[in-house]
């Protein structure tokens, strides 16, 4: 990593983990896999950035440490990449695992815990959707009918957000200042 951590992948210890390698690798990853409109990608970085938001607007009264996990709920990507969920699912179950053991590092790195509850998992898979959403239809070219058959409508007490692409030092800074707040 760029702070000079050594992570090792197959077992990852929360020691190896620092917020700057993880803001740094997010924000160069892209979503849709950079099929998307506008100068730059719609980076991870800005996605999860994104999901917190959403999360916050769909159960208000949630606490940080809850809008610290999802902000990170993306986190493995910094070093995995952003697999598309049809190719997740091809590559098998294993993958799966992989990933949920570096989140489980992830949060123990930042005080969370390593499994989160169901409730918790469930809210941050809803607001990850309703993300989707938006971004499919403001980024990636899907028209709201076709949005609507894949993500499903989002609540109606969200307005929408207005999606931009960001340079990955905007996008990198972004998410380090809503982590800091989170986490202060």
């Amino acid at each position: 990593m760029l702070s000079g951590r050594r992570l090792d992948l197959l077992d990852p210890s929360p020691l190896d983990i620092e917020i700057e390698d993880i803001a740094h690798g997010l924000a160069r990853v892209a979503r849709w896999n950079g099929q998307t409109i506008g100068q730059h990608a719609f980076s991870v970085a800005q996605h999860c950035v994104l999901v917190e938001h959403l999360a916050g607007k769909l159960a208000p009264r949630s606490s940080r440490q809850v809008r610290l996990a999802a902000l990170l709920h993306d986190a493995p990507e910094y070093v995995i990449g952003d697999l598309i969920s049809p190719f997740k699912a091809a590559v098998g179950f294993n993958y799966k695992d992989f990933e949920l053991r570096l989140l489980a590092a992830i949060h123990m790195r930042f005080g969370l815990p390593s499994h989160l509850p169901s409730e918790l998992t469930r809210l941050i898979k809803r607001a990850d959707t309703v993300s989707a959403f938006y971004e499919a239809t403001q980024l990636a070219g899907f028209s709201l009918l076709e949005g609507r058959k894949k993500f499903g409508t989002p609540p109606k007490g969200i307005r929408p957000p207005r999606l931009e692409t960001l340079s990955a030092t905007e996008a990198q800074e972004r998410f380090l200042q809503r982590f800091r707040t989170l986490n202060s």
